[in-house]
């Protein structure tokens, strides 16, 4: 696990946003849904799913003012399906996902806290709804190190 998020998680009083972004009807693209839809609420730690629609969500994110933003999505490293990092939004390349409308780093400029996407490398994107093993066992550790917190 990167050190950046288990000190993140482990090391803050400040309220986190966890944001589920994807495409559950494209194989592992849903796996930022997946995250989000099974995070427990809790003192510093909530989420909101906006699957392929956050643009539609800025100005809810922005009045809920979390202190901290993390945008959970797939992400193409070119690395092992299921691997995963966190980044701050500065250090993702301005790209757009096929599954969204506007990149991610261009959507964060949009947002008044600071934003760190949280990316697992997809296996599978074809039709389907149905994640690859490899990345729902990533999705469920990421699941358990954040309910943890």
């Amino acid at each position: 696990m990167p050190a950046s998020l288990n000190n993140l998680l482990k090391n803050t009083t400040q309220h986190i946003l966890f944001v589920g972004i994807g495409n559950i009807l494209k194989s592992d693209d849903g796996i930022g849904v997946y995250i989000s839809n099974h995070i427990k609420p809790g003192n510093k730690i909530s989420s909101l799913t906006v699957e392929v629609s956050i643009e539609n969500y800025i100005g809810k994110i922005n009045r809920l003012n979390p202190d901290i933003l993390i945008l959970i999505d797939c992400v193409d490293f070119k690395k092992e399906p299921g691997y995963f990092a966190m980044l701050p939004v500065h250090r993702v390349r301005d790209f757009t996902v096929h599954t969204h409308n506007i990149s991610l780093k261009r959507i964060s400029e949009l947002f008044t806290m600071p934003v760190c996407i949280l990316g697992i490398q997809p296996k599978d994107t074809s039709f389907g709804e149905k994640l690859s093993q490899e990345v729902k066992k990533t999705a469920d550790f990421l699941i358990g190190i954040i309910n943890d917190a």
